[in-house]
């Protein structure tokens, strides 16, 4: 039979775009009269799109038919992990593999898939289990094995997850995957020139794959070798989707003699609000280089970047502007590498809307005690599995925090944003943490708020940059595997003079963080006291 792709490209061209956008049910209409014909490819995206509409059963005969068709190739259900995880749709999709496995209880291709899946899910035992399955059916399979490493590895076994790795590379010696899985495990745990090495292998065998060589960019960086960190750290560009902007007009290294005087730099938003405002320090040096610096940035961020000396323009929304060169805010630091400007600014670079602050104060506790502004949970950002599990590592639950609740002389105020807020406002002590996110409508709000309180201790987070760069204290509650950032074996920062590493000993372990940050309060408050 010819594949239905010679019979209706465009049908099938058209119901992937609408999957990519959860249109499940204009997919269903659509491929339902052509369902079970034995057009693959139909059949495959006819399962996505019952699966998304919850229906499993139907989704997964479709879905087994098209695995059995080929056996010996990639069951779609490691495509339905990753299409669903970007659409945060991971409990439909985990219906639907169970629903499979009750048809084919013995495929370990659809075995790894719910391990994968149930390992996004933050559901690492479960995970295990199903992996332990699979390779009991193909004890040598690089790609279980490797769920298996990643899952032990984000429940906190790391040394499981390195002896697995070792074991894939022990069957496919040149496995370039395997090899940055073990480094980033290395860099995790601080073995920075193992991890330095085998990213070099890995670079080898994939001397143009984006992702290792941005991998092997932060282990430069968390090793503290700037020039060459930053240099390789572009090749996060090359990532798909990642910039839309001329490579040729990207701002040079400075350091080369660039004249920018009269030239218009387009400095763009790129990632996450915490690298924009960490990176900000930049602007001011460009500016006095006698650059026109126009930014681009979230609506979130315009008023506070008013504020930062040296910004001609400051865009929210709109079409592209004209530029003579253009420079994300993370390729700044490359730009200044050699420059005697690599750390850009000093704090403050950051600074607070005077009026602001004045009706801020009024909100804030006036008893005399000190006050300390809480942040306890990131952003998920669901849509990404890396992200999301990320996020899971460098948040806390809220309840992890009642041991600050018990320190007399304190007053806590939340800073949080996003769900994590929804977590409550009352410890388990029954200590009341004061709520004044809901007046802070973008970061120039919360920044006046910061003015006004003695310390902010926050996970690693957008509002622990902010609160540095405007040159607060902070206290740093951070993961085990840290990022690049924060460097290792040290606690302060190279960034923030007034910010204190509080970092975890073991991977997930918050109670000795919260007994640490509780102890530097506690010295704090008595301090504040005699003052």
């Amino acid at each position: 039979m010819r594949g239905e792709t010679d019979h209706h490209p465009l049908l099938v061209r058209r119901a992937e775009a609408e999957l990519e956008t959860g249109h499940f049910q204009e997919v269903e209409t659509a491929l339902e009269p052509y369902g079970g014909m034995g057009f693959t490819a139909i059949d495959r995206l006819l399962g996505f799109a019952l699966a998304g509409l919850v229906r499993p059963e139907p989704a997964a005969a479709l879905l087994v038919a098209v695995g059995l068709a080929s056996p010996g190739g990639n069951h779609p259900a490691l495509d339905l992990v990753s299409l669903f995880g970007r659409l945060d749709q991971r409990e439909a999709a985990r219906k639907t593999l169970e629903a499979i496995l009750k048809l084919t209880p013995d495929d370990p291709r659809v075995l790894d898939a719910l391990g994968d899946l149930l390992a996004q899910l933050g559901k690492f035992d479960e995970a295990v289990a199903v992996l332990d399955r699979s390779l009991a059916i193909r004890p040598v399979s690089p790609m279980a094995l490797n769920f298996k490493a990643i899952a032990l590895m984000e429940r906190g076994d790391i040394g499981e997850a390195e002896a697995i790795f070792g074991k894939v590379l022990e069957l496919v010696p040149d496995n370039a995957t395997a090899l940055s899985n073990l480094a980033c495990i290395y860099s995790a745990i601080n073995r920075t020139d193992d991890a330095l090495a085998l990213y070099r292998s890995a670079i080898i065998e994939r001397p143009n794959n984006p992702v290792i060589r941005l991998n092997y960019s932060i282990s430069l960086l968390k090793a503290g070798r700037s020039a060459q960190g930053w240099a390789e750290h572009e090749w996060r560009l090359r990532l798909p989707g990642h910039s839309q902007l001329p490579e040729a007009r990207l701002l040079p290294s400075l350091g080369d003699g660039v004249d920018l005087r009269g030239k218009r730099v387009l400095v763009t938003q790129e990632e996450g609000l915490g690298d924009t405002l960490m990176y900000l320090r930049y602007l001011p040096a460009l500016a006095r280089r006698g650059a026109i610096v126009h930014v681009w940035v979230p609506e979130t961020l315009a008023e506070l970047c008013r504020r930062v000396e040296g910004i001609a323009v400051v865009q929210v929304g709109g079409s592209l502007p004209e530029f003579d060169w253009h420079c994300p805010f993370i390729s700044l630091p490359r730009a200044f590498v050699g420059t005697g400007e690599e750390t850009g600014d000093p704090v403050p670079y950051l600074h607070a809307n005077p009026i602001k602050m004045r009706e801020a104060r009024k909100l804030l506790p006036a008893n005399g005690k000190l006050n300390v502004g809480l942040v306890w949970g990131g952003a998920p950002r669901p849509h990404s599995s890396s992200a999301l599990m990320l996020d899971r590592r460098r948040s806390l639950p809220f309840a992890k925090l009642d041991p600050l609740g018990k320190i007399p002389g304190i007053n806590l105020i939340s800073f949080q944003k996003g769900p994590y807020a929804e977590d409550g406002t009352i410890l388990p002590c029954g200590k009341a943490i004061a709520d004044l996110m809901p007046y802070a409508d973008n970061l120039d709000d919360t920044a006046a708020f910061l003015m006004g309180i003695d310390v902010l201790v926050s996970v690693d987070t957008s509002v622990v940059h902010l609160a540095g760069g405007l040159g607060r204290p902070v206290l740093l509650m951070d993961r085990f595997d840290n990022c690049w950032r924060w460097l290792s074996g040290r606690e302060d920062s190279i960034w923030y003079p007034d910010l204190t590493i509080v970092r975890q000993n073991r991977p997930r372990d918050w109670d000795d963080v919260v007994r640490r940050v509780a102890a530097h309060l506690r010295g704090m408050a008595a301090d504040h006291r005699r003052r």
